[in-house]
């Protein structure tokens, strides 16, 4: 969802978009809940499949934008020499009066749940394209 919620607020800027996970089961394509939700934005995902982080697309990340807290210190642990890129996608945006909050985990909580992250991504969308706007000037 992330993905292509992040896609769709970049437009036609530039900036190269993709997603991996730390413990995706690599080849399966987005949830139902996902694409129904993101369908309902004007988004697709044509093609997606998860893939699990690596090296290589470490490397070649400008910065890395984690869900959760726990995903951010696994890469810590897996890729430490990358830790400079790495942030939670709400490090930019204030949530009930806290910054970097975890998004939520949707997984096997129906609909409901997969449109309150799309609620936290979309909000947190303006703050990561202006801290990349301000790392590009």
């Amino acid at each position: 969802m992330a993905e292509g919620i992040f896609r769709k607020a970049v437009g036609n800027t530039g900036y190269e978009v993709s997603s991996a996970g730390v413990a995706a089961q690599p080849g399966c394509s987005a949830s139902r809940e996902t694409l129904e939700v993101l369908r309902d934005q004007g988004v697709e995902l044509p093609g997606f499949r998860s893939r699990m982080v690596d090296e290589e697309i470490l490397k070649d990340a400008e910065a890395v934008f984690c869900m959760t807290a726990s995903h951010l210190e696994m890469l810590e642990m897996m890729f430490p020499e990358f830790e400079e890129k790495y942030h939670l996608a709400c490090d930019f945006v204030e949530f009930n009066g806290q910054v970097g909050v975890d998004v939520p985990d949707p997984i096997g909580m129906g609909r409901q749940a997969y449109d309150s992250v799309s609620r936290v991504m979309n909000e947190a969308m303006g703050g990561i394209i202006g801290f990349l706007d301000e790392r590009a000037e």
